[in-house]
């Protein structure tokens, strides 16, 4: 009697199927607005009309017990609170056997981190007239990366359909763009538009390279689904 081989196990596509069209959409809006604005405040050194109408820019927004918070939300983005939530996403997709979402949660981050650091010296916006690049924010990009690519993950693991799923990937972006975002404008290290184009540039990142790792994983027959 031959071996009988098992089927290995099914893994879900980063980026599902379903999701596709509609988070190609936002991604592709999303690059257009980190372009668009990019465009409008190259070599600026101050606050837009845009950024003004939100709020004033300082170096000292909040105060005590606000600026904690701030400060604790900013740890997140800075290199040993990123690598500690990294590490942390990447334990968990592996405890749930799901190598895909481990993969692109490293992926992910570094590629949307990577994309607001060639960036900024191109579009040379500058803060507080000390010469620190602000556009488009990496903290806020960092973070709202990360959340998306868990929001990719649970989209997977639970079939969501393309209505459910989209709204979930949005919202968990908006969360996380939101307070990191109200960080680094209360922390005065962004304009609020820097913090905009950080969002926008995880947005148009973590689909196109959740995509990526789809289609490497499958021609090479890694992790098969």
């Amino acid at each position: 009697m031959g071996l009988r081989h098992e089927p290995l196990p099914r893994k879900p596509a980063v980026l599902p199927p379903v999701l596709r069209m509609s988070l190609g959409l936002v991604a592709a809006l999303a690059a257009l607005v980190v372009l668009v604005l990019g465009v409008l405040y190259a070599g600026h050194s101050e606050p837009g009309s845009v950024d003004r109408w939100i709020v004033q820019p300082t170096a000292d927004s909040v105060g005590p017990p606000w600026r904690h918070v701030a400060l604790a939300t900013d740890f997140l983005g800075e290199p040993v609170g990123a690598a500690t939530l990294v590490v942390a996403t990447v334990t968990v997709c592996l405890l749930l056997r799901c190598p895909r979402a481990a993969v692109l949660a490293g992926a992910g981050a570094g590629m949307a981190v990577g994309t607001t650091t060639l960036l900024k010296p191109l579009v040379g916006r500058t803060i507080h007239g000390d010469g620190n690049l602000s556009y488009p924010s990496g903290h806020t990009a960092f973070l709202t990366a990360l959340a998306v690519v868990v929001a990719l993950s649970a989209a997977g693991r639970l079939r969501l359909g393309r209505t459910a799923g989209t709204l979930l990937v949005l919202a968990a972006a908006l969360v996380a763009g939101a307070a990191m975002g109200w960080a680094q404008v209360a922390l005065g290290a962004h304009y609020p538009t820097d913090v905009l184009g950080g969002w926008c540039t995880a947005l148009a990142v973590v689909p196109a390279t959740a995509w990526l790792v789809d289609q490497v994983a499958d021609s090479r027959r890694l992790w098969p689904r």
